[in-house]
This record gives C-alpha cells, structure tokens and sequence, in this order.
C-alpha cells in the first residue's frame, strides 16, 4: 500500500493496480475520457488525465480490472484534482484526479475488495 504523507485523508486503503477507465463526464462538455488508474481502493479511483476536471463534478464510470470479469459501472464524483509538477519529467502537465465511487454494487465492491487485500498481502511479503 503507497502511502500518500500530508493529504492523506481516505478512509479505504488504496493500492496501484493498472487499469483502464473510461468515464463519461457530460457536464464538463466532453463525452468520453479514456485514461489509466493511479491507483484503486474500495472508495474510489485515482486516474490520470491532461485536462482539470472540476471537483464535484458527476461521471459515469467503466472500469476495467483487467481481471477477465465484467467492467465495473457506477457513478461517481470528482472529489480532489492536483496539477502534476511542471518539472517532472515522466508526467510533465498532468492532472491526478480523485474520484469516489457512487452506487457501487456489492460485487463489484468484492471484486475489488479481493485484489485490494491479495496485493496488499503482497507487499508485506515483500
């Protein structure tokens, strides 16, 4: 589990797990955003993009675990967005943007609960 110092105020831990996402975000006047994860918890999803997106704003999501199971579906809420340092040579402009999940089903929760638990486990055995 990474452990984010200073604003690190979530209630589920989190870990980094690659996967596609592709969320539908009307509001802001565009339909479809495909991007990656940062890093995934039972409370949300950390995605990368190079755009802002307001906080609080409502989306539909489309996860994709990569686990050979269904996409995840579920609304969510833009809840934090941080800009990237310029410096950074990896990711220069970049927008890591915090979504929780809404109306998350119980198993799709499972589902992620389960890889959550086995990386985490590997980790300490690391």
């Amino acid at each position: 589990m990474v452990k984010w110092e200073g604003l690190d105020r979530r209630r589920f831990p989190r870990i980094n797990y690659p996967c596609l996402v592709v969320i539908h975000n009307n509001e802001e006047g565009q339909d479809v955003l495909l991007t990656h994860t940062e890093n995934i918890g039972l409370g949300g999803v950390c995605v990368i993009f190079r755009k802002n997106v307001k906080v609080f704003c409502p989306v539909e999501l489309e996860v994709d675990l990569m686990d050979f199971g269904e996409h995840i579906k579920c609304s969510g809420r833009v809840v934090w967005n941080v800009q990237r340092k310029v410096s950074e040579h990896k990711k220069p402009l970049f927008y890591d943007i915090g979504i929780e999940f809404q109306n998350l089903s119980e198993t799709d929760r499972a589902r992620i609960e389960e890889i959550v638990i086995r990386l985490e486990d590997k980790q300490k055995e690391i």
